[in-house]
């Protein structure tokens, strides 16, 4: 077993005062105190409290970040960076103060290399933004978390999304890192060749590190050529085990699905309402086929004969770009449009991932706990990779309630676990998943990430408290 050290001492209230004097000296207006941009600056998503940090400053480039971080350093004081606030586990907030790095004036696309499919970026760019710029090059980004996440904010959370099943995960795409470290010197993690074998993986080391071991500034990423054709439709199943089901024997098939969304009956309601469409309200799942006009229509009529074998059908094909739009948005939008399903209460969303032989145990076990405890909380996935996601209607004011919703969390990592999966297929840890990694990766493993975080943070200070205590 790796040796822990003693925690690391937080700094003095004199440390904090002298360090902010420092930053507003060499920052100026872009140091901002006042407490609502405190408050906008850490979590405000979920059902964990607000703890926002001393300062937030906007940087504009790595020579800032570098300037914040040397000054932090020299005063104790944590850095959480800040991307466009989507994270859902308290990826965000400061518990022990400090100072929070805005990355959002850090939107630039430095160089788009279409002959090579890659691209580098600073951290500040948006997933939605980018691809509106790659388009007229005939290549697009393919991870989308729905939200329109910050880039750096995906590579530090290790997003992944609707297409992940296809294209993977961040961690698949992202081939260098330019990145700050605590010391506020600069490295990068890799060239912009698509392999190498040239010593350690610290590109990986850094996706989905959360921020906990440095301040990314700037990413090269792996770019796709759009598809000649996009085939995308909506299949109704009877029950949710039957749309499960037809997933297992879809991706073991083989059929090279885009995205395979998992919408139950609940969920069917709400998006219907909200986005005036007018599905049954059954268990349904969206598909989306990627590939040229004979092979995509191929996929999807051996996927209609899937659906079929489960009792699913009829899958209907949305034919028109507007009409897929129109589809996926509603996908996108299903966590605003659950919130009239209980007026006055917080969506508190979560997830965890199983491998695809589990799924249907999974979600039927879930969906019982769902009824069984009286809870509002449509189930929605990205269940191609085993990956669901349930979002709870919780008054938070009311202990009780909120008592229930986190046993019914609580239970649902547990039985993912049980079944030799994940406590968090996207969502990352944070502070609200801390508690889950020792039964997920025993103690060693958890040794191993702290001497690894000692060794290249040894104040503690890039954004203490989430992921491994000190």
């Amino acid at each position: 077993m790796v040796a822990v050290a003693a925690q690391v001492e937080p700094a003095s209230a004199s440390q904090f005062a002298a360090g902010l004097e420092a930053l507003a000296a060499a920052l100026g207006n872009k140091v901002v105190m006042s407490q609502a941009v405190r408050e906008q600056h850490a979590n405000i998503t979920t059902y964990l409290p607000n703890e926002p940090a001393n300062a937030v400053v906007f940087a504009e480039c790595t020579e800032d970040v570098q300037a914040i971080v040397r000054i932090c350093a020299a005063h104790a004081m944590p850095v959480i960076a800040w991307g466009a606030g989507t994270s859902l586990e308290g990826q965000v907030n400061a518990p022990r103060g400090g100072v929070c790095i805005d990355m959002s004036r850090m939107n630039r696309i430095l160089a788009v290399h279409p002959e090579d499919l890659d691209c580098v970026i600073e951290p500040g760019v948006t997933r939605k933004r980018l691809n509106e710029e790659l388009r007229d090059q005939g290549v697009f980004f393919p991870i989308d978390p729905g939200a329109d996440a910050s880039l750096g904010g995906m590579v530090s959370t290790r997003a992944s999304g609707t297409n992940a099943v296809r294209y993977g995960t961040m961690k698949d795409n992202v081939l260098s890192l330019k990145v700050v470290l605590a010391n506020g010197e600069v490295i990068t993690t890799a060239r912009r060749a698509k392999k190498s074998s040239a010593g350690y993986d610290l590109t990986r080391l850094f996706v989905g590190a959360e921020g906990t071991l440095g301040i990314i500034t700037e990413i090269t990423l792996r770019l796709y050529g759009i598809p000649e054709a996009i085939t995308a439709g909506v299949c109704p199943f009877p029950t949710i085990e039957d749309a499960c089901n037809a997933v297992i024997a879809t991706i073991q098939s083989g059929i090279p699905v885009a995205r395979i969304e998992l919408l139950d009956e609940m969920q069917v309601r709400a998006s219907n309402a909200y986005a005036k469409l007018d599905l049954p309200e059954t268990p349904h799942l969206f598909l989306e086929f990627h590939g040229t006009e004979a092979g995509a229509a191929e996929q999807a009529h051996r996927f209609g004969d899937i659906a079929a074998e489960f009792s699913g059908g009829p899958f209907s094909w949305a034919a028109k770009p507007e009409d897929r739009t129109k589809l996926w948005q509603a996908r996108h939008d299903a966590y605003w449009s659950v919130l009239p399903l209980r007026p006055g209460a917080k969506a508190v969303a979560t997830d965890v991932c199983v491998p695809i032989s589990r799924l249907a145990e999974c979600v039927m076990e879930t969906k019982r706990d769902i009824v069984e405890m009286g809870l509002i909380a449509p189930i929605v996935g990205h269940v191609g990779d085993g990956n669901f996601h349930t979002t709870l209607m919780v008054d938070v004011t009311d202990p009780a309630d909120l008592a229930k919703a986190k046993l019914f969390m609580a239970r649902l990592v547990d039985r993912a676990l049980a079944m030799e999966g994940t406590c968090t297929g996207e969502h990352g840890v944070g502070q609200g998943k801390m508690k889950y990694l020792p039964v997920e990766h025993g103690e060693a493993t958890l040794d191993a990430m702290r001497a690894i975080k000692r060794a290249l943070d040894p104040q503690d200070i890039m954004n203490p408290g989430k992921i491994v205590a000190l």
